[in-house]
């Protein structure tokens, strides 16, 4: 293990970090200590050099079953409050908070959804790369049900998944869909058998990482989250064209094209923690965190 939380535990399997929500009685419903640990438990992942990428996934027979609603109908009043860690001059969707988290990480994250994923359970799913359920997995985004409204940016991400139409349809209705149509509608990527889930996900981080250099996948993820939401291309010209320059000149790009040529593995030496080219990141955030 390679830290203790409270809400969530945190392996490592062979330079693969594997985060899983751990509170099963509860169906691992989310609540303010699980954000915290999250957000710490990817901190820890994107600082390790060691840890190529990520897998979240929930134990027990749920992956997350949303908000914890214990406190009943005060559950979203002030419930979820960020106003003490995380400064503005509005209280931030916690949600919101560990979405933009995971969209920001400099590692592949993949999701392995072992069961129902609803509200945040569901939102924190859309930042990550690659999703991956079971023929056990629900997806629901059933805010308009409580009242509320979505949160986890997914008012951004969903539709760049599944298209507005799709999103607004499953917001509007809430309904609570199945693995089969979760695939056919892009919100899943595979549905595997469910002993075999975890197994998938490390299988497909290995395929990422075994062959490619870190920092340039973790520019790689940038540029095709951040860039593809651009008015025109002519902004992923400028910053493709900085970075291929930059990288050009690596050991990494010498140490590609060396290793093709001698027809052997590569071995990348630039490290995410010390090498990142000059121009990331090239957008500001709004936020401090």
């Amino acid at each position: 293990m390679l830290k203790k939380y409270e809400t969530i535990s945190l392996d490592e399997v062979e330079s693969v970090a594997l985060l899983k929500l751990n509170r099963p009685e509860k169906l691992n419903a989310f609540n303010m200590q699980m954000f915290h640990d999250m957000l710490s438990a990817i901190d820890h992942v994107n600082n390790d050099d060691n840890i190529k990428s990520l897998i979240i996934t929930g134990s027990g027979r749920a992956f997350c079953a949303g908000a914890d609603l214990s406190l009943g109908e005060k559950t979203f009043d002030k419930n979820f409050d960020t106003s003490d860690n995380f400064e503005s001059d509005f209280r931030r969707d916690a949600g919101g908070i560990l979405s933009l988290k995971i969209y920001n990480s400099v590692k592949p994250i993949i999701s392995a959804s072992n069961g129902v994923a609803v509200g945040v359970g569901a939102t924190m799913q859309l930042p990550t790369d690659i999703r991956i359920g079971t023929k056990n997995s629900r997806y629901g985004f059933v805010f308009a049900r409580r009242g509320i409204v979505p949160d986890g940016c997914a008012s951004w991400f969903l539709p760049k998944i599944i298209g507005i139409s799709k999103a607004l349809e499953l917001c509007y209705s809430g309904e609570i869909i199945d693995a089969s149509e979760a695939l056919r509608i892009g919100l899943l990527n595979y549905i595997v058998d469910e002993d075999n889930l975890i197994n998938k996900a490390i299988e497909l981080s290995h395929s990422f990482i075994k062959s490619s250099a870190p920092v340039s996948i973790a520019m790689t993820r940038h540029m095709l989250w951040s860039l593809s939401a651009d008015k025109d291309p002519e902004n992923a010209h400028i910053i493709e064209s900085k970075l291929i320059d930059s990288r050009g000149s690596s050991h990494d790009a010498k140490e590609g094209v060396t290793s093709f040529l001698e027809k052997r593995d590569p071995k990348f030496k630039n490290k995410i923690s010390s090498d990142m080219p000059s121009e990331f990141p090239w957008r500001e955030s709004l936020f401090k965190d």
